[in-house]
């Protein structure tokens, strides 16, 4: 009689033959062309930003390997994808200092303590992202402009601030187009938001290559492509709805769906596999949540940008979604109570 082996793992669960390291290469090959972007529009200081978180993030998962005497996970590429993804969340002038250490709670914090890859509740980058955004507020709302002059022969002073020091800004400073929107009632041209002609954080400028990616990893089937489709067809209607009722008082849905990192957000970051819902409904769900809390904090709230907010309030009740919206096990009835 042969004997049957039944391996079970934590999540993410692949098929065809895919490895963990293979998925998480190809979307690092998927953010490559919005960071390249990113380099070309801010200068030599957005590349120190995004080499320097990282290889803290790689650096950060090697070091707590091996001092919980496990084998090093950096060969799975998680860590790299992780540093990368909170790079590309940052300003270009960020002190690099600040981005080691985001990464290294993005790491330690957002994924090492729940047990590494595949039982972490919230996406690691994010979770490094909102400690920043905590921690140094003035330092991560302070941006420099496009193609500024010298951008590749002279780095921001700030780069290089030593820790705990506050940094001082030489480069040129420049609100993002959702802060003009909201505090100064200002837009931004749809053609510059879709291209990157605008200020913001490294990564998250030009939405045509996130676009782009977004489809490579939807053609490769790394991609559950239903979660970014909620996500912005509820901001979609919900922010045309709000435009229909007052246009002088809330943006065109266009320029609610390009501004900001909602498309970085919502096709790289609310679609990591371990946090996000598996059940065919409840990433639905899952994605309406999250675009329906995108656009109330970036209205209503005083931040003018929620997605980080969002996808964080969405990973924790994830596992609630698929709890709620199980699929019927074929053959079954669904209770409808005890008496």
């Amino acid at each position: 009689m042969s004997k049957i082996t039944l391996n079970i793992n934590t999540s993410p669960h692949v098929v065809k033959g895919l490895s963990t390291d293979m998925i998480m290469k190809q979307v690092i090959y998927a953010l490559l062309p919005a960071a390249a972007f990113g380099v070309y529009t801010f200068g030599t200081g957005a590349l120190l930003v995004l080499l320097t978180s990282t290889a803290a993030a790689i650096g950060t998962e090697h070091y707590l390997c091996k001092w919980s005497k496990k084998p090093s996970t950096i060969s799975d590429y998680s860590a790299a994808m992780t540093g990368l993804l909170l790079g590309m969340t940052l300003p270009p002038s960020f002190p690099l200092w600040m981005a080691a250490v985001g990464s290294f709670i993005s790491i330690a914090l957002g994924k090492f303590i729940f047990g590494g890859l595949g039982n972490n509740v919230f996406n690691p980058a994010l979770v490094g992202r909102a400690f920043l955004q905590a921690a140094f507020p003035v330092a991560i709302t302070t941006w420099t402009d496009v193609f500024a002059p010298g951008r590749f022969t002279g780095v921001p002073s700030s780069i290089f601030a030593l820790p705990f020091m506050r940094p001082s800004v030489d480069a040129v400073s420049g609100a993002t187009p959702l802060s003009s929107f909201k505090f100064d009632h200002m837009t931004t041209p749809v053609y510059d938001l879709f291209v990157g002609f605008c200020s913001g954080s490294i990564g998250e400028t030009s939405a045509i290559f996130l676009i782009l990616g977004g489809i490579y990893l939807a053609w490769k089937k790394m991609l559950n492509w239903r979660i970014p489709a909620s996500i912005l067809l509820i901001v979609l209607l919900f922010s045309s709805i709000m435009y229909t009722v007052d246009s002088k008082t809330y943006p065109s849905p266009v320029f609610t769906l390009f501004a900001g990192g909602l498309i970085l957000g919502a096709v790289f970051m609310a679609t990591d596999m371990v946090s996000s819902p598996i059940t065919p409904a409840g990433v639905w769900v899952y994605g309406a949540i999250i675009g329906f809390l995108v656009v109330l904090i970036r209205y209503w709230a005083g931040l003018p940008e929620g997605v980080m907010y969002a996808i964080l309030i969405a990973n924790a009740i994830s596992p609630h979604i698929d709890a709620l919206i199980r699929p019927r096990v074929y053959g079954t009835q669904i209770k409808s109570g005890t008496s």
